[in-house]
């Protein structure tokens, strides 16, 4: 009984939205038009700010480090920044038209208990996600603590393993970003566009004036052996096949955005201001910013004695190498970086749709804060190549969800999504597949993901050897595992098609018609043939 009456307490109280139950909270329905705040300059504000933080710049300057040219890179950049446009916009198109978060969608994919097996993925994902950026900010943190200490490590003497790869000093950064993103990740998502603004013009000012600083004061050495090296894998692989896993890796580190971009794109007050506020936005913001974190990086390697990859090492060395004025300007460049860090990281979403009686946006970011920081995110951030395997590692799993979300929704569903059964949870919704589970789904993501394994085991331990053609598949794991899963699906649907969801797709009324209907309803407004019935 004690057990009952605890659960009691914890259930979440009516918020003005559908009673909470086991498969809708006001969280998680569709949005109606009060809350769906998001133009034009919110997406593209909001791009502004994903695209340019520090992992988008550490993805330039860390191939580089990996063993690229600089153009090589740029290549590597341009193109896969170029191809996730495109699967951002792909993908976020049930969100903008029906207004349906990222849980919600993958259960007609999946199921209505299928779609769990996605969203715990993506909770793990977010965790990890959070921990990374958080252990960023905190480094962030720690440079404005060693501007005004420089003798910050003296200070605070470090007792910690030189395996954990960190020490008490950046701990403490990592705990003080924690502590102060606590406020802001209490704000609801339709209230954020503030935020977005004002990270958004912090970030790409910082970044304009660290380029015009490093090329300004390069010197007589130039750019070093960044720009004027030539390539040089470390694992002998030609620099063709380094290109594609670097394009991967670009796709890589927006993988998780890609995925659940319809947690987004439902704020949108018109469809197309989550169209073209991404298409404009995204590709043109990831490239400036990578490409000004390969410049930077080239641009002080003479000075500091090596490509720093890392955006708060660089400012470290600078406040280690320079005088008062060089330790007020990194103090200012890392409070920038953390403004910068605390817009990115915004979780809850996925945590909302697990279990909707108890959780909401609000519990569900900050049970992702508590658990991140189980996954010794330091450990994340030393090298190039564990960061690159980190980024890739998103695609070999993300990579199939994806092709699954995108073939459904275009290819089985024609754009026609029967909106009130996505909350119905038992055999009376057309998604409820068999048992709850669409099993088509699953073989399909397995058959996606199973073939790049291999390769991203090898990659992560260098002593396993696999052949090459496997090592080589893992280098395009992203592309391969979203066409390979999208394949499948899609003909295993064609083979043994769902006759409810067949039937519906088949007379429903045309896709901009249902979706007009369903957004007015939501809204409480009658529809036409809700007049006529």
């Amino acid at each position: 009984m004690r057990v009952k009456a605890f659960l009691r307490s914890l259930r979440i109280k009516d918020e003005g939205g559908p009673s909470p139950n086991r498969w809708i909270n006001n969280d998680i329905k569709p949005i109606e038009a009060e809350r769906r705040t998001w133009g034009f300059w919110t997406f593209h504000n909001f791009w502004v700010l994903i695209n340019s933080n520090i992992s988008s710049y550490m993805t330039g300057s860390s191939l580089i480090a990996l063993g690229l040219t600089w153009w090589q890179a740029i290549i590597s950049i341009v193109i896969g920044q170029v191809i996730a446009t495109a699967l951002v916009v792909l993908n976020s198109l049930p969100g903008a038209y029906y207004h349906l978060g990222f849980p919600v969608v993958n259960r007609y994919v999946w199921g209505m208990y299928g779609s769990t097996f996605v969203i715990l993925n993506r909770i793990l994902l977010s965790i990890v996600w959070y921990g990374f950026q958080a252990w960023i900010g905190g480094e962030c943190v720690y440079v404005c603590l060693q501007a005004i200490w420089p003798d910050l490590e003296s200070r605070i003497p470090n007792h910690l393993s030189p395996s954990t790869g960190t020490t008490i000093a950046n701990f403490l950064g990592y705990i003080i970003f924690m502590l102060i993103s606590l406020p802001v990740i209490y704000v609801r998502p339709h209230k954020l566009k503030n935020l977005f603004y004002g990270s958004a013009a912090t970030i790409l000012i910082f970044e304009l004036v660290l380029l015009i600083w490093s090329l300004a004061t390069m010197g007589s050495g130039g750019f070093g052996s960044t720009i004027s090296g030539s390539a040089s894998s470390s694992n002998g692989e030609s620099s063709g096949w380094i290109i594609a896993f670097g394009i991967i890796s670009t796709i890589g580190s927006i993988s998780a955005g890609i995925l659940n971009q319809n947690d987004y794109a439902r704020f949108a007050r018109r469809p197309k201001d989550a169209v073209w506020g991404q298409l404009i936005s995204f590709p043109f913001y990831a490239i400036i910013c990578s490409v000004i974190g390969i410049l930077v990086t080239a641009a002080t390697q003479e000075r500091y004695g090596g490509a720093m990859w890392n955006l708060p090492t660089l400012l470290s060395a600078v406040i280690e190498n320079g005088g008062s004025r060089s330790r007020a300007a990194s103090f200012f460049g890392g409070a920038a970086l953390v403004i910068s860090q605390i817009g990115v990281n915004v979780p809850g979403f996925d945590m909302a749709a697990t279990f909707p009686q108890y959780i909401n946006i609000r519990r569900g970011a900050y049970l992702t804060a508590l658990l991140s920081i189980a996954c010794n995110p330091w450990k994340l951030v030393n090298t190039a190549t564990t960061f690159l395997a980190v980024l890739s590692s998103y695609s070999v799993f993300l990579g199939p969800m994806t092709g699954l979300m995108i073939s459904s929704y275009f290819v089985i569903n024609k754009r026609k999504i029967k909106v009130d059964d996505l909350f119905v949870g038992d055999s009376s919704s057309i998604y409820w597949y068999t048992c709850g589970l669409d099993w088509r789904a699953a073989v399909a993501w397995v058959c996606g993901t199973v073939p790049s394994l291999p390769g991203f085991v090898a990659y992560v331990s260098p002593g396993i050897s696999v052949p090459t053609g496997l090592t080589h598949l893992y280098y395009i794991c992203f592309l391969s595992g979203l066409a390979i899963s999208a394949a499948v699906y899609c003909t295993f649907h064609w083979l043994f098609p769902v006759t409810a969801v067949r039937d519906f797709v088949d007379t429903a009324p045309p896709a901009p018609v249902l979706m007009r209907e369903y957004r007015e309803r939501w809204d409480g407004v009658e529809t036409e043939s809700d007049q006529k019935a």
